[in-house]
């Protein structure tokens, strides 16, 4: 039944995502550069200033150290290795993930940066 109920919404266009977004097919503005907001944010309001939310998830999975969290799991930067977040293996991740990884996902660490004033 489940599966049935499942394989037609897919079969209509119609998926819910586990935050409870609905995605539409056509006027689709989750995400589009002009507002960042996660989906529980646009339901539950921002947190005051200072507060900021990270991911859709408040508060966020605790990245285990060293490692980065990819969306669907972590991942190891030294072994290349992606776990789901019950830690089992779910691939090994390529030159372009990789990349895609170190440059946009977040970190199990806080970098800071030094602003540097134009001469």
């Amino acid at each position: 039944m489940f599966i049935k109920s499942a394989l037609e919404r897919i079969l209509q266009g119609k998926y819910i995502f586990a935050d409870g977004l609905e995605y539409k097919d056509k006027k689709w503005h989750y995400c589009d550069g002009y507002d960042r907001r996660f989906y529980t944010e646009i339901c539950s309001g921002l947190k005051p200033a200072g507060i900021s939310q990270l991911t859709s998830l408040d508060p966020p999975r605790k990245i285990p150290e060293g490692c980065y969290d990819c969306g669907d799991g972590f991942y190891n930067p030294e072994t290349r290795v992606i776990v789901d977040y019950k830690l089992q293996f779910l691939r090994n991740a390529d030159d372009d993930e990789h990349e895609w990884i170190i440059r946009t996902c977040r970190k199990a660490w806080d970098e800071t940066s030094e602003h540097k004033l134009k001469p």
